[in-house]
């Protein structure tokens, strides 16, 4: 089967629960100790083999570009001043990928209209990856790379899976599942949009990261609407998944969601508590802070 080599990442939302912040600064740029949260999306994508990175950006967004583009002024202040790692790490941003960028126009609007914008960047015979800018995994195996497991394996679209508390399930799109396919991959017989506690087909909620085949692409062309009038991936994945051609991967790792100041928070103490570098020093602060 043909491998998997570019992602597109939807990266044009205006970030409104940020203002002022991001009234300069795209919320995709917030960082995570020294890395922008998109950084840490790319990485993933990269860790799987991915080539070339997709975003798709809106009219705000130039920080973006130039974060990963080449800062040869840069570069070659921090060597004159004998600080060959920071170089080199400004350096490797730049080579993470080839990057390519789009900007999203179009009516109406949602989740998947970026997916429409990038078409024309996917061969017809290629699945690619699709990513929100503004959510990430961390753990030991790298999210996409589960994901690439489960497609090998089933050779169909891989949708990320992640098991929340039942509570929950008024919050997130749930997945039916069916036969258990082995290390964490299911088939998917059916997404239910917020279905609530008593409702769940499932404890597993699909989250904004997949491997797509295709096949998507003439049922997003539709462009079929939501209760909000939007068009989203998983009301036309859900069509994908009726015909027996979509598969789940339970991820194995921490979920982290930037999409709010809180969650935004919460993010960057987890992420700081993991750090080899920061970890001891940021654990005495919250001791001494929680007394």
């Amino acid at each position: 089967m043909k491998q998997p080599t570019k992602a597109i990442i939807c990266a044009a939302g205006l970030g409104t629960r940020f203002l002022p912040q991001t009234k300069a600064m795209p919320k995709e740029m917030l960082p995570i100790i020294d890395k922008p949260v998109i950084q840490l999306v790319v990485e993933e994508a990269v860790a799987a083999g991915v080539t070339e990175i997709i975003i798709v950006t809106g009219s705000t967004k130039r920080s973006i570009e130039d974060h990963f583009d080449r800062s040869d002024e840069l570069e070659a202040e921090l060597r004159e001043k004998g600080k060959e790692d920071l170089a080199d790490r400004i350096k490797e941003i730049a080579e993470l990928a080839n990057f390519v960028y789009v900007r999203q126009k179009g009516y109406p609007k949602g989740n998947a209209r970026p997916v429409l914008n990038a078409q024309h960047l996917i061969d017809d015979d290629e699945p690619f990856f699709v990513f929100s800018a503004d959510d990430f995994f961390s753990g030991e195996i790298p999210r996409a790379v589960q994901m690439k497991e489960a497609y090998n394996k089933t050779g169909k679209s891989v949708i990320c899976l992640y098991e929340i508390p039942s509570s929950d399930a008024d919050k997130y799109g749930m997945a039916a599942i069916g036969d258990d396919l082995g290390d964490g991959t299911y088939e998917v017989k059916e997404m239910v949009e917020k279905p609530g506690e008593a409702n769940r087909p499932s404890n597993y909620a699909s989250l904004m990261g997949y491997l797509l085949t295709p096949d998507i692409f003439p049922i997003l062309a539709e462009e079929r609407v939501d209760r909000k009038g939007e068009i989203t991936m998983s009301e036309n994945i859900n069509i994908l998944a009726k015909e027996g051609k979509v598969c789940g991967q339970v991820i194995d790792g921490v979920y982290h969601d930037t999409g709010d100041p809180v969650k935004y928070i919460q993010t960057v103490v987890d992420m700081t508590l993991q750090s080899s570098e920061h970890s001891e020093a940021f654990s005495d602060f919250l001791k001494k802070r929680l007394q």
